[in-house]
């Protein structure tokens, strides 16, 4: 069976540049298997030192996890990103997140209203590229999110935007499909 590839290479900590070489090192210490998105970003060391630094602060921020990962797979799903719809609704699943809630969150929906208008009030930026209804943002409010969580739901779907694109313009394997590509690039 072929081996999926990427259009862009994906590096590892014998191939990487030098200057995306703290990144990986970090990425393998934390995680044993280096991401392939990690592996194609450190192609680009200012992209790759961004991305790492921009979700190393989110991680400091008010939204959890659950909450977090429904994100990412409503903008990933939008984006057609097959490898981080896969990644992130297999995370969701691992912290709690029912099976149905993984479907609704795909189309920017939840049956918790007060994921639901998280969801929707992402969703309309993405979708209609325009400022959400004020009636939507007020919802959102009265449902208890502040404005620092709808600051950092738009900071954290841009990170995911960003990581979409980058797996579609790469054609980017879904995790642990090239395994046997980077130990051939790496020899």
């Amino acid at each position: 069976m072929p081996t999926a590839m990427s259009r862009f290479t994906i590096h590892d900590d014998l191939s990487a540049p030098e200057g995306s070489l703290p990144v990986i090192k970090g990425a393998l210490a934390s995680a044993g298997q280096l991401p392939n998105l990690i592996g194609v970003l450190a192609g680009s060391p200012a992209a790759l030192r961004g991305y790492a630094r921009m979700r190393n602060e989110l991680r400091r921020g008010v939204l959890d996890q659950p909450t977090k990962e429904r994100i990412s797979i409503a903008v990933a799903e939008h984006f057609h990103s097959g490898p981080e719809v896969k990644l992130h609704a297999r995370v969701a699943r691992s912290l709690g997140v029912g099976m149905d809630e993984v479907r609704a969150a795909r189309r920017f929906s939840s049956d918790d209203p007060r994921q639901d208008v998280l969801l929707r009030y992402v969703g309309h930026l993405l979708q209609k590229r325009s400022q959400p209804p004020a009636a939507l943002q007020e919802e959102a409010l009265e449902l208890g999110w502040t404005e620092e969580a709808l600051l950092e739901a738009i900071a954290f779907a841009s990170i995911e935007v960003f990581s979409a694109l980058v797996n579609i313009a790469g054609d980017v394997p879904i995790d642990g499909s090239s395994e046997e590509s980077r130990q051939l690039r790496a020899a």
